[in-house]
């Protein structure tokens, strides 16, 4: 049996940069597992308000990242903004990247990486408000719909969900093939 895949957010995460690719890793038979701050339900953000909840599979505090394949971390600007300044999820971050899964971030999400400081000398993409943030990081940003970089795939805006999505497949089953 595969690892499951973990979803990094909290509330604000941009809708459909969660449910896009959940929905497409769990179409190619991957489990996804969502871990927030909380126990309970988040609350998406749908373009210019509130958008759907989802349902907490665990909160950071349980998570054991040895125990998932990959991470995904969703964009929307609140979202990745309070996880960056949660010890516990930045921790999650830098051990997946340690474990040498594949990190995929979207939209705002790369912000964890900076926080991380996973970025420093490795090319990626974001939304464009960020990519100073993550120059300033040492990052090589560059504007196009996927950056993979060896464990880390990012992507810039909910247009790139499929791109994305099928970027991070594609090293989850590379991964699994190596194993």
């Amino acid at each position: 049996m595969t690892k499951p895949v973990l979803i990094l957010a909290t509330d604000g995460f941009e809708q459909s940069e969660l449910t896009g690719p959940r929905d497409a890793l769990n179409k190619a038979g991957h489990k996804t597992v969502i871990a927030s701050l909380e126990p309970g339900e988040i609350r998406g953000w749908q373009h210019t308000d509130w958008g759907d909840s989802v349902q907490v599979d665990l909160t950071v505090d349980a998570v054991r990242p040895e125990e998932f394949a990959g991470l995904v971390l969703p964009g929307g600007q609140m979202n990745p903004d309070v996880l960056r300044m949660n010890a516990q999820a930045i921790e999650i971050v830098r051990e997946m990247a340690a474990l040498e899964r594949p990190v995929a971030a979207i939209c705002h999400g790369p912000w964890l990486l900076a926080e991380a400081d996973l970025i420093r000398g490795r090319t990626v993409t974001s939304w464009p408000s960020i990519r100073t943030d993550l120059r300033n990081a040492g990052a090589n940003v560059v504007d196009q719909e996927v950056a993979v970089d060896g464990n880390l795939i990012t992507s810039r805006k909910p247009d790139d969900i499929p791109a994305f999505s099928q970027a991070l497949i594609d090293a989850l089953e590379h991964a699994s093939a190596s194993a």
